[in-house]
């Protein structure tokens, strides 16, 4: 039987419908139909007015509801840092390891293909995050986890069975050839946590490099005459970078210039989100190091920023208050971006016949009523009648 969603506002290729009502057969959008054609056996579930808005996908999940993936590379973490940000609209992830032994990178491996193998929600591959770095833009990763990229290393970042494979690295620490490998592997590769030149950044673009992991954060900046890491960020379309707008790891005005020089298409929202997210504690531990949480801000006891308080459903709603775009901008770099990044353009990121129906609705304040994973409900407020 075919649900229906109805009495609602859709955003569609179109712009925002409230004529219009979603059919959803099994996990995928069947049709977008006038409200007053809907099948008269199709079960119709209210939305209440609210915005229906693509599924929102994160890149880069470090954690959630108390657990840190390094911590707990399993299934069963996964799914509890999956189940957190759901209620925040998160429909599809990437469970995100930052810098740590080969070991433990080959564990995550393993836990994410089991997961999707187990038919976990939302989770879409793994992201891991180092720990082939440049120390001198480490940020909170541990110096002595950063390593050179050797033949163990590549066997280990190349090694999952199902879903993407989402590596950063400094391409300054490694060769052009290393990254072709990655790439011809099957490896979409991202460059961050680097000091690379622009002439270093560049020949990563042409090696295969197509996204850089928090722009602005942890990486060499545009200058007058060494235009860095930033510099080739801004000026390369093919490269899709990560924004994290919580207001504390960029300014305002700088994201709005990144929104100026690029194609709204090349720019997606992402969380690095910590373990706080969807939990009730003002601290965690990372990597033996007590890590305090501030409202979204989220830091060591220096003062360095550690992945943020951040969910998806915030950035959205920042990036219309704070950097001044439409809401179809924000859930455009939400939801659109981040799957043609990973190459699920035509499976995700759309309200449109054919697509998966990962869906998530919206109240007047931009708030989540409601999230659906492939037409099931996975998050439902407690107010929301859909």
């Amino acid at each position: 039987m075919a649900i229906a969603l109805v009495n609602g506002r859709v955003l569609t290729a179109d712009g925002i419908r409230d004529d219009v009502a979603v059919l959803v057969e099994g996990d995928r959008i069947a049709a977008i139909v006038a409200a007053r054609d809907v099948p008269a056996d199709a079960e119709r579930q209210d939305l209440a007015g609210a915005l229906l808005v693509p599924g929102f996908i994160d890149t880069q999940v470090n954690g959630g509801a108390g657990v840190l993936f390094n911590d707990a590379p399993s299934v069963e973490g996964i799914a509890a840092i999956g189940k957190a940000h759901r209620h925040y609209g998160t429909t599809g992830f990437l469970p995100t390891l930052i810098s740590d032994d080969i070991a433990v990178v080959r564990r995550a491996v393993e836990a994410v293909d089991a997961a999707i193998e187990a038919g976990v929600p939302g989770v879409l591959g793994i992201h891991i995050e180092g720990p082939f770095l440049n120390t001198d833009r480490r940020g909170i990763h541990r110096a002595e986890k950063i390593r050179t990229l050797d033949e163990e290393g590549f066997a280990a970042l190349t090694s999952l069975k199902r879903g993407k494979t989402l590596v950063t690295l400094a391409p300054e620490r490694t060769t052009p050839e290393t990254i072709r490998r990655l790439v011809d592997a099957g490896v979409i590769v991202a460059a961050g946590h680097s000091n690379a030149t622009y002439e270093q950044a560049i020949t990563g673009v042409e090696a295969g490099i197509t996204g850089v992991t928090h722009l602005f954060n942890a990486m060499s900046p545009l200058a007058s005459r060494a235009p860095g890491m930033v510099g080739a960020s801004l000026e390369r379309d093919e490269l899709v970078c990560g924004i994290i707008v919580d207001g504390h790891h960029v300014a305002a005005a700088t994201l709005r210039i990144a929104l100026r020089c690029k194609p709204i298409e090349t720019l997606m929202l992402v969380t690095d989100a910590m373990p706080s997210v969807g939990y009730d504690s003002d601290e965690f531990v990372l990597q033996g190091r007590r890590i305090h949480v501030r409202g979204s801000a989220v830091t060591d006891d220096s003062g360095t920023i550690a992945g943020s308080n951040l969910d998806m459903a915030s950035a959205v709603r920042n990036s219309v208050a704070s950097l001044g775009t439409t809401l179809e901008t924000a859930v455009t770099m939400a939801s659109h971006s981040p799957a043609r990044f990973l190459g699920l353009a035509g499976e995700l990121g759309s309200i449109a016949p054919g697509y998966r129906a990962d869906l998530v609705a919206l109240d007047e304040t931009l708030h989540v009523t409601a999230t659906w994973i492939g037409g099931a409900v996975q998050h439902e407020r407690e107010t929301a009648t859909a």
